[in-house]
C-alpha cells in the first residue's frame, strides 16, 4: 500500500479522514500476533516547530509554570537545556489549564542508550482530557503489541504506520482532538475523534474512540467536562518533552 507523508498538514488529515473508524474486534486488546506496522522512514524533519500566533505555549523552554503533578503541586520533572524530563516517580503532569477540541503539537524524546524492551523502552503517554491516550513509546527497532506502541491510541489502535526516530532523536505528535459530549442526564451524544501524525506522517485517520484509555480494557464513556487538563505520564522512564503548544478549535 502506497504510504502518504503529510507535513504539518493537520486539516488536510481531517478533511481526508475517515469518520467513523472504530477499534477492530478482529484482535484481543493487546494482542502480540496483530500484524506489525510496516515501518517507514519520516525522513530528517524540520524540529522545533514554532507555534503559531495564536497558540497557547504550554512548554518554551524555560519552566513549567503551567504545569502541576497530580495533586495540585508544583511538578517534580526536571528542567535544563530547552526541554523537560520525566523524573520516574514524581508522578504525572497535567496542565493548570482545561482544554477540549484542540490541536495539539508535542516534541518528544525517548532515552539514548536504549534500555528495555517492548513496552518497557522509553514509555510515556499524552493524555487528552487526562482520559484519552496517545502513546509515547521507543518503537525504533522494538515489537510490542501494535495497539501499545508509539502513534497508537493506546489499547484501541495501531498506528497505520511506525514512523519512529531512533532513540534520542526529537520526534513530533500533532494532534486534533474533538472531545466527546454529553447531554445533562449523562448521555454521550458524541465520541471522541482523534487524527495523530507522527513525525509529519499520518498515523491516525479520524479515528473514533471506543472510550477512555484502559489497559487489557476498554472503559465505557463517562460523563465529565467538555474541558479537562492535558495529561504528561510518569511510566517510570526519563522520556523528554519540548516545545508543546496547542490551538483551541471552535
Amino acid at each position: 500500500m502506497r504510504q502518504m507523508v503529510i507535513r504539518l498538514s493537520c486539516a488536510a488529515a481531517v478533511a481526508t479522514g475517515v469518520a467513523g473508524a472504530q477499534p477492530s474486534t478482529q484482535w484481543p486488546i493487546h494482542s502480540t500476533d496483530r500484524p506489525q506496522p510496516a515501518v517507514v522512514d519520516p525522513g530528517a524533519g524540520a524540529l522545533p516547530v514554532p507555534p503559531p500566533r495564536d497558540a497557547t505555549v504550554l512548554f518554551g523552554g524555560t519552566d513549567l509554570a503551567k504545569w502541576v503533578n497530580s495533586e495540585g503541586n508544583p511538578p517534580g520533572w526536571i528542567v535544563r537545556d530547552g526541554y523537560f524530563e520525566v523524573r520516574p516517580g514524581a508522578g504525572n503532569l497535567m496542565t493548570r489549564g482545561s482544554f477540549g477540541d484542540v490541536q495539539l503539537h508535542v516534541e518528544w524524546s525517548s532515552p539514548s542508550p536504549a534500555k528495555g524492551d517492548g513496552q518497557d523502552r522509553g514509555n510515556s503517554g499524552v493524555y487528552l482530557m487526562s482520559r484519552y491516550e496517545v502513546q509515547v513509546l521507543d518503537s525504533y527497532a522494538n515489537v510490542t503489541y501494535p495497539d501499545g506502541q508509539a502513534g497508537s491510541i493506546y489499547g484501541q489502535f495501531p498506528p497505520l504506520v511506525n514512523a519512529s526516530r531512533p532513540p534520542g532523536a526529537w520526534q513530533s505528535y500533532d494532534i486534533l482532538f474533538r472531545g466527546p459530549r454529553f447531554d445533562s442526564s449523562g448521555t454521550l451524544l458524541r465520541p471522541a475523534t482523534m487524527t495523530v501524525l507522527h513525525n509529519g506522517v499520518l498515523v491516525q485517520d479520524h479515528v473514533t474512540l471506543s472510550g477512555p484509555t484502559g489497559h487489557y480494557a476498554r472503559p465505557p464513556y463517562e460523563a465529565h467536562p467538555e474541558k479537562l487538563p492535558i495529561l504528561l505520564q510518569d511510566h517510570a522512564h526519563p522520556v523528554r518533552y519540548r516545545n508543546i503548544w496547542l490551538r483551541e478549535l471552535p
